[in-house]
């Protein structure tokens, strides 16, 4: 539905690009319909973990629509900005860990929606690029700030600067992506990383990438408090209680998620 569709593999939620005719190009229907899963699936108790993919075999997504822009006048461009950040944002913005599974193109927003999620696991077939200055724009999904956090200034530029397009084996060693898989297994490394993640206490797994977020822009001394305050929600939920428990009774635990 709008280019957007949803799977779920028990407490893991996929996420599908789905416009693999148009190489996934985020149109404005398919940047409402993606803030509103995102924005769903955020609230949903029962996911605790999330994968982002894509539809077809030639790209993860390749960006806005430009077809689309190209009848767009400034006032419509101006109308559409808030749409695009609401689906960028509903990305980067969801409590649960998600990991981007990219094969193919990420190219300009293709790339910042991998960039925006907590892992990117890519397979031999992709092409990441932020190549926005060479029709006239500036990232604007958030690849300008995450590629500087994820890769450091000076090779955040080089992408920017130079809107050049790299295969997966310089994205890996520019630590771009985090696992490089066989052609056509990102999604299934994807989900079986999800799968793992999704067994393990719900309280502590959102509480840790609270801490990992809002302590990045922070100094040590502020960071420090900030995992102490992850660690006291964890530390006195049931979930401790019922980790400890099964750990010395050796079962699995059963989560209570609170």
């Amino acid at each position: 539905m709008d280019g957007v569709s949803v799977r779920r593999h028990d407490r893991v939620a996929e996420i599908v690009l789905d416009r693999p005719d148009a190489m996934n190009a985020l149109s404005t229907a398919m940047a409402r319909r993606l803030a509103s899963v995102t924005a769903e699936i955020g609230a949903d108790p029962e996911v605790r973990a999330v994968v982002l993919s894509a539809a077809g075999d030639k790209a993860f997504c390749v960006g806005a629509d430009l077809k689309e822009r190209n009848s767009m006048s400034d006032a419509d461009l101006l109308r559409q900005r808030p749409v695009f950040r609401a689906a960028f944002g509903g990305v980067l913005g969801l409590p649960q860990p998600s990991i981007a599974a990219v094969h193919g193109y990420a190219l300009g927003g293709g790339c910042e929606f991998a960039l925006s999620c907590d892992m990117i696991v890519a397979d031999e077939t992709a092409v990441f690029a932020l190549p926005e200055v060479s029709v006239g724009l500036v990232p604007g999904g958030g690849g300008t700030q995450l590629a500087l956090h994820r890769l450091g200034p000076s090779r955040a530029a080089d992408l920017i600067f130079t809107a050049r397009r790299i295969d997966v084996f310089e994205a890996e060693r520019m630590g771009l992506l985090d696992r490089r898989v066989p052609n056509g297994q990102a999604r299934e490394e994807a989900i079986a990383i999800a799968q793992r993640i999704a067994a393990n206490s719900p309280v502590a797994v959102r509480a840790a990438k609270q801490a990992l977020r809002r302590g990045r822009p922070a100094d040590l001394q502020a960071a420090l408090d900030i995992e102490d305050a992850a660690w006291r929600t964890a530390a006195f939920s049931a979930d401790r209680k019922e980790g400890i428990a099964a750990f010395n009774e050796k079962r699995p635990p059963k989560w209570p998620g609170e």
